[in-house]
């Protein structure tokens, strides 16, 4: 048995090529931390992640590839999201406004509209987002 068999999964996403190239930018140590909606951990009844919890992040095949731990949870407005929570995503984001362009795409899909529930749902300045931070404790893959 492996010392991360009883950790949860860290999903980033959804499974395809937007996972794919999350998981990838973990790996590299590009990305360090990601944005979620708090909508959407009020719909699924999950808990908000705390500092210091681990997980494993899988891949779009649910293979774990690494175990990750979380340094920092902040929730905070949308409008409130920071220049450097925006970088450290990794996701090559110049502004705020190119990093919030971009989720806002993903927040407004039909597979996020499902997850909180809203087949209309739509984000604004006042939405509350759960920043959150994390390292790679260990590589799987």
């Amino acid at each position: 048995m492996s010392t991360y068999d009883d950790l949860p999964p860290y999903l980033l996403g959804f499974p395809g090529p937007l996972r794919d190239r999350l998981v990838a930018a973990v790996l590299s140590g590009a990305k360090t931390s990601t944005t979620g909606l708090l909508p959407e951990y009020e719909a699924e009844g999950e808990p908000l992640p705390e500092a210091g919890q681990r997980a494993v992040l899988v891949d779009s095949d649910e293979r774990p590839v690494a175990v990750l731990e979380v340094t920092g949870v902040r929730v905070v407005r949308l409008a409130d999201v920071d220049l450097r929570h925006a970088l450290d995503e990794g996701e090559g984001y110049g502004s705020v406004a190119e990093w919030r362009a971009a989720h806002e795409r993903f927040w407004h899909s039909a597979p996020m509209r499902e997850a909180v529930g809203d087949p209309a749902y739509t984000v604004d300045d006042d939405t509350q987002v759960v920043a959150e931070r994390f390292r790679v404790v260990e590589r799987l893959a």
